[in-house]
């Protein structure tokens, strides 16, 4: 019984250590990110988070995300809703806007990952949240104005390779990936990876008549 309790202990230990290595790495994380529960009431923030309301983390926690942020389409948020009651743990993207600490209307999205654990039946929520450049887009040349690595990622979704994939193919994480796409979408103002394929050979970043696709030469790398 003895060492069973000095295991359970050096486990509790092991736990609490890795937690506080978990809550290190969050801290220095520039991205906004916050872990919740099922309902959106923040468990912690990090500091990238608070700083979107001026505020600390700490002063972030037990408030909800709605009260935060505004979803763009509330059908975002009962497709979530909906996929959670069911079991579901897919990645979701909800487009949001809020006010900033100086006032002004900002907005951005936010990559939400329902996490189970094997001690809580009940996933919890690791919100991510991508703010849009607050400067206004340039408009697009008649040829697009994309990166090199932009136009591969393109040309790969136009092929019909998932992000996991993709980012494989070109050394990205999925969350970098979703990050060009998701940037590209609001530069060019269309909704799903199939508009955004179909702009992509519109505005000419992508070769015509070419299969598998592949970028059009001549591309301009920001």
């Amino acid at each position: 019984m003895a060492r069973g309790m000095a295991d359970e202990q050096t486990t509790e230990e092991d736990l609490g250590a890795w937690r506080n290595h978990f809550l290190n790495l969050l801290d220095r994380i520039p991205l906004p990110i916050a872990v919740c529960s099922i309902d959106g009431e923040v468990h912690v923030a990090n500091p990238a988070m608070a700083a979107e309301w001026g505020t600390t983390p700490g002063r972030l926690r037990g408030r909800s995300l709605r009260e935060l942020f505004t979803p763009r389409a509330e059908d975002q948020i009962d497709r979530l809703v909906n996929a959670l009651r069911a079991g579901r743990t897919s990645r979701y993207r909800i487009e949001v806007t809020w006010r900033g600490r100086d006032g002004a209307v900002r907005a951005g999205e936010f990559t939400i990952d329902p996490i189970r654990t094997v001690s809580e039946p009940v996933p919890v929520l690791l919100a991510l949240l991508y703010v849009y450049d607050e400067r206004p887009e340039p408009p697009p040349s008649p040829r697009g104005t994309v990166s090199v690595a932009q136009a591969r990622i393109l040309a790969l979704a136009a092929s019909g390779a998932t992000t996991a994939t993709i980012g494989k193919a070109l050394g990205l994480t999925v969350d970098g990936v979703n990050y060009h796409l998701a940037r590209l979408s609001q530069r060019w103002r269309v909704q799903g990876r199939t508009a955004l394929v179909a702009k992509a050979y519109a505005l000419g970043v992508l070769a015509p008549g070419h299969w598998p696709p592949e970028p059009a030469d001549g591309l301009v790398d920001p």
